[in-house]
């Protein structure tokens, strides 16, 4: 299907070894305004914590991907406690960027705690795994700040390559791209 034409759906739930990826709930506001509110996590991602409202319209924005697209971002749930570990997936932010117009985008923000064990890489292979599988289309592509070399590695794991390198925001930014594969 192509990203456009997808039935509205809820996010289904995936579960990997160690994660549970699931729909954002108002539940999650607190969690979430701990990771964006971090300037460890904002350091490559806008530059600066984000206040809790920010937060909020997060939540509030991908129920409305999920609603309206068809598609969007999950939390991701530590399998083993429940515990909060970030939110990633797919999503189409009208950024004003050509090489992102028609491509959903992808991605992934974890807190701190979840750094350095490989949740990123199980969280977006999974990610990359359920758009290969429902996207009708050729391409997912991804941002990353070229000095976010953990993003970096985790892209290339699941197989984006940089495309471009961009100015956005005022930033130095790199689009990476990643074909689909057939399911």
């Amino acid at each position: 299907m192509r990203p456009d034409r997808i039935r509205p759906i809820r996010a289904p739930r995936i579960e990997t070894e160690r994660l549970i990826l699931r729909a954002h709930s108002t539940e999650d506001f607190k969690d979430c305004a701990s990771l964006w509110g971090s300037p460890d996590v904002t350091r490559f991602i806008g530059g600066s914590p984000r206040p809790p409202q920010d937060a909020w319209f997060r939540i509030l924005r991908y129920a409305g991907h999920w609603t309206l697209l068809g598609y969007g971002f999950w939390a991701i749930i530590d399998k083993a406690n429940g515990a909060f570990l970030g939110e990633g997936g797919f999503s189409d932010f009208r950024r004003g960027i050509a090489a992102l117009d028609a491509v959903p985008e992808m991605g992934w923000a974890l807190m701190p705690s979840a750094w350095g064990r490989g949740i990123a890489k199980e969280a977006v292979a999974a990610f990359a795994a359920w758009g290969d599988a429902n996207f009708d289309v050729t391409e997912t592509a991804c941002i990353i700040s070229p000095d976010n070399y953990a993003s970096i590695r985790v892209a290339n794991y699941i197989g984006f390559s940089a495309v471009d390198e961009i100015t956005y925001d005022g930033e130095p930014t790199t689009i990476f791209k990643r074909s689909q594969y057939a399911p």
